[in-house]
């Protein structure tokens, strides 16, 4: 149930995702390390975001251009979401909103509704990628065209409505299962690779290079916009609430304590994801002199007699595919949480997600019959820098909801906690604006 403060102007009433909320049980009178175990799973799902197709066009790009050298921006990128993700938990856990529900109640209606527009462009982006990742996977493994491939990712809806069926942990339990198969498939591929180790760990140095190269630029905030993504904002200030914990102060702290450990420790084995597509981009591409690798098949295809090894593509597939239909799941709660916060509209799950997935299939469907591969690739790329100037108008809100004691009681954030989000709000933003005047210029 909404918490009602001083700082909020209404009581709120409706709750996030209501048809899972407070479904998963915590037990009071059960051991720590199990209460802990109860809040395992939402911020795998939250990782799912920062490992999408998208990621991979961006990473690709980037390391077989470049090397290792943009290695520092996964880094610094997952250091970021790891800081705004515990926001997240803190905005939920405190208040019993999602961020959509906050921005509707702090904001003027036209300004709410401008951030429920930019929200829902950022979740059309994101979905974008899916369907592009999707069909390429499918491409690759069974052989079916692109075009038919984009259309068949529309059916993803009855898998999503089967698991939620089921029950949210079914769901989570499902999207990990896949997680560890990419996991397993990365770690296949980087040991054919044989990476120069010295090289990965000077790649996590920072340069001023990445700031004044506007290619460079380009490719870190698209790296940055595939990392740090806008819809995983208002995704886990609404599933954490799933989690039955108590009203309490204290059941509210710890909740929080556990809630921020599961995104943490879930981020932190996206980064491994993350940076494992770089090395290998870096190591089989830029490492043989084929520094213009951006398209998922082209990768697919070179793999092979690059590695030395023909299951090494194969496992680019399957790990590819399994990345399309996990962000598949976490697009559709996203933009469940987006609209039901921001304009109290319901609609049942698979009309939201046949929605949502039509409009994407639009552009994703005549870019592919048009332009073939090489389109697919630069409208990857494209989507992942839409997201990342889509980021800022979700980052300040959160920021400020967290950092407001009328809002957040006895939960606000410490002033650590909000300095340092401040700053990487304001990145976030110069960047974006550094590379707009670039554009223009």
């Amino acid at each position: 149930m909404n918490v009602r403060r001083e700082g909020w102007l209404s009581s709120g009433g409706e709750v996030s995702l209501s048809d899972v909320h407070r479904t998963v049980s915590v037990k009071k009178d059960s051991s720590r390390l199990r209460r802990a175990l109860a809040f395992f799973g939402p911020g795998y799902l939250v990782a799912v975001g920062y490992m999408d197709p998208g990621n991979w066009a961006t990473s690709l790009a980037g390391g077989s251009r470049f090397g290792y050298t943009l290695l520092v921006v996964a880094l610094v990128s997952n250091i970021m979401a790891i800081v705004l993700q515990s926001l997240c938990a803190r905005l939920a856990v405190a208040s019993g909103r999602d961020l959509a529900q906050a921005c509707r109640d702090a904001f003027p209606r036209p300004v709410a509704y401008g951030l429920w527009f930019l929200a829902e462009i950022a979740i059309i982006a994101t979905d974008i990628a899916e369907v592009i990742g999707t069909a390429i996977g499918l491409n690759l493994i069974f052989g079916i065209p692109l075009e038919l491939g984009v259309i068949v990712t529309a059916l993803d809806v009855f898998l999503i409505l089967y698991l939620q069926r089921l029950g949210f942990r079914w769901l989570e339990a499902f999207v990990i299962a896949l997680l560890g198969i990419i996991a397993v498939c990365f770690a296949a591929q980087i040991a054919l690779a044989d990476p120069d180790w010295g090289g990965v760990l000077r790649g996590f140095a920072p340069t001023t290079e990445i700031i004044t190269n506007p290619d460079m630029l380009y490719l870190a905030l698209g790296i940055l916009g595939a990392t740090v993504m806008p819809h995983n904002l208002y995704l886990h200030s609404g599933i954490v609430q799933t989690r039955a914990y108590g009203e309490t102060l204290e059941e509210r702290r710890e909740a929080l304590r556990f809630a921020t450990l599961d995104s943490t420790v879930a981020l932190m084995f996206a980064l491994l994801v993350n940076a494992s597509i770089l090395i290998l981009a870096a190591a089989a591409f830029n490492g043989t002199g084929r520094t213009g690798i951006a398209e998922l098949g082209e990768a697919h295809s070179l793999l092979a007699p690059l590695l030395g090894m023909a299951i090494a593509p194969t496992l680019f597939g399957i790990a590819l595919l399994c990345c399309g239909i996990n962000s598949t799941v976490t697009a559709t709660l996203a933009g469940q949480i987006v609209m039901e916060g921001f304009l109290h509209i319901q609609l049942a799950p698979w009309l939201r997600r046949l929605i949502t997935r039509g409009i994407a299939i639009v552009p994703a469907a005549g870019v592919t019959l048009l332009y073939g591969d090489s389109g697919t690739a630069q409208l990857l790329i494209l989507t992942q820098v839409v997201l990342s100037l889509q980021l800022s108008f979700a980052v300040f809100p959160l920021v400020m909801f967290t950092a407001d004691r009328r809002k957040m009681g006895e939960l606000v954030a410490p002033m650590w906690l909000i300095g340092l989000a401040g700053l990487i709000a304001v990145v976030i933003a110069g960047l974006n604006v550094k590379m707009i005047i670039d554009f223009l210029g």
